[in-house]
């Protein structure tokens, strides 16, 4: 074949291209069982720092069920889901929130620290760019913040990135969702809310907001919101 025909050159580029999209191919399945444990370790270190215990993402998986001792899977009228197949740690929340309330499954996380019981909240939303998402994790009482973890995709570095510093997330700490403890009505809710200009002092529902991060800020507040309002009928019946 004359090496300097078109031929040639069309014949050898779609020969390259098949050759390196297999090996691409081979490569991504071959890491993918990897891929998906670390994913999977890297959400049980999230949840377990949300209760205080800190392990590496390596070592998370081997700990997790000493303080884990529940994963629930909660329709939205606050009762367990009983189907075997929908299992709460494997509840992708970016595709759940696209659904329909009623339609929606909620995971909850029941740890057991020191001999006191922790619930774990997922969080999904969206951010001024992205994604944003993280755990909070709520005492006994069942209306007290005692820990939690945000994390995002593609907030500015400097501004709404913050959202993961240790400094904005123990603001939370402490921090009620409800105006009285077993109180689950409307009228008792309050949620947690990010504060332009900073929340006032003893302000038992509100944390500083970001300087120059308004509006991941805010976004952050809506998702904490939206996400606590769906399991208040579990909190009610419990």
């Amino acid at each position: 074949m004359n090496t300097n025909s078109n031929a040639y050159t069309f014949i050898f580029a779609i020969i390259l291209v098949t050759v390196v999209a297999g090996l691409l191919a081979f490569t991504a399945t071959s890491l993918k069982p990897l891929q998906d444990e670390n994913v999977r370790n890297e959400k049980m270190q999230s949840i377990l720092s949300t209760i205080g215990v800190e392990e590496s993402r390596d070592n998370a998986g081997n700990v997790y069920n000493n303080y884990i001792k529940q994963e629930l899977t909660l329709k939205s009228d606050g009762t367990i889901d009983e189907n075997p197949t929908v299992k709460a740690f494997n509840i992708n929340l970016k595709n759940e929130i696209k659904k329909d309330v009623a339609e929606q499954r909620f995971p909850i996380y029941i740890a057991e620290v020191n001999g006191k019981t922790t619930y774990v909240l997922p969080l999904q939303g969206t951010g001024l760019w992205d994604a944003i998402w993280g755990y909070l994790a709520i005492d006994a009482d069942e209306n007290t913040i005692v820990g939690c973890v945000f994390d995002h995709a593609k907030e500015t570095p400097g501004l709404g990135a913050e959202i993961r510093e240790t400094w904005f997330e123990e603001q939370y700490i402490g921090k009620q969702f409800l105006k009285t403890t077993g109180d689950f009505s409307a009228n008792s809710f309050v949620s947690v809310k990010t504060v332009k200009g900073g929340s006032k002092l003893g302000d038992s529902h509100g944390v500083d907001a970001i300087s120059g991060g308004t509006i991941t800020s805010d976004k952050l507040s809506i998702m904490v919101e939206e996400r606590l309002q769906r399991y208040l009928p579990y909190f009610e019946k419990n």
